[in-house]
């Protein structure tokens, strides 16, 4: 799997690390999602594709091979 963040989009809510903090992280400034994992582990998937549903700015794409 592959995780896509349009970080333009972010309005840094933080739900995503909350729900995936091993894939996500938020900048220091101003709170805007960091994609640490591009290609996370099958391990995450429960936990990203939650990220994706959770995004209130659905800034957050999954794309599955």
């Amino acid at each position: 799997m592959r995780v896509e963040l349009d970080v333009p989009k972010c309005v840094a809510s933080g739900q995503c690390v909350m729900a995936a903090p091993d894939v996500f992280d938020q900048r220091d400034d101003d709170g805007v999602a960091i994609l640490l994992e591009e290609q996370p582990g099958e391990e995450f998937l429960d936990e990203v594709r939650e990220a994706v549903a959770i995004c209130p700015a659905a800034a957050i794409r999954l794309v599955e091979k």
